[in-house]
């Protein structure tokens, strides 16, 4: 009775789309796919164009397509479930909950809970558990990329390079969120 959903910003990568597909028939689920609303990302594409987070970070358009739908998601749950981890992202993740109040979106009308089920497990530890359960996965990570995001903001790593580094590569290793969780780490419970 769990209901998924996952946010399609218009700029996933092709295998991306895919694995979507793959993880609805392999379960056999059905997956809301949540968009950025026109009225908002019309008028920032015309004025600033399709790549204008090289220049003034990607907080703009991220924000845009990513984390206003996630919000208006979430204004109708009390809970949601993500993948993060401690371990992919020392400066801004280490202190990830296994629950917590979800800071960034909780209202005062609702308080809303956060669950990283997998906060304590290692990428070595997941990926284990995919191989013995032969769970479906993004076939980008057999290419190096390692942390998953936008096509144009997300490129493989090179070995002993962190998974975040192929985020958002021309930024400071500090500005490694897109807004889905920043914040979230204050208030744990």
């Amino acid at each position: 009775n769990v209901k998924v959903f996952s946010l399609d910003t218009g700029r996933l990568h092709p295998e991306t789309y895919r694995f979507i597909d793959q993880v609805r028939e392999h379960y056999g689920i059905s997956i809301d796919i949540l968009s950025p609303e026109a009225a908002a990302l019309e008028p920032f594409v015309k004025e600033k164009g399709l790549y204008s987070f090289y220049k003034d970070g990607h907080g703009e358009c991220c924000g845009i397509r990513k984390t206003a739908p996630l919000r208006r998601k979430l204004a109708t749950v009390k809970a949601w479930a993500t993948g993060q981890r401690r371990d992919q992202s020392p400066g801004t993740r280490s202190q990830v909950a296994v629950v917590e109040i979800d800071g960034a979106f909780s209202t005062a009308d609702n308080t809303l809970y956060k669950f990283n089920p997998l906060a304590q497990m290692s990428s070595e530890d997941v990926w284990a558990y995919i191989r013995m359960l032969e769970l479906p996965y993004n076939t980008l990570h057999e290419r190096g990329f390692i942390s998953i995001g936008c096509e144009p903001c997300t490129r493989p790593v090179l070995p002993n390079q962190h998974e975040r580094e192929g985020r958002w590569w021309w930024e400071e290793a500090t500005q490694k969120e897109c807004g889905l969780h920043a914040g979230n780490l204050i208030a744990k419970i």
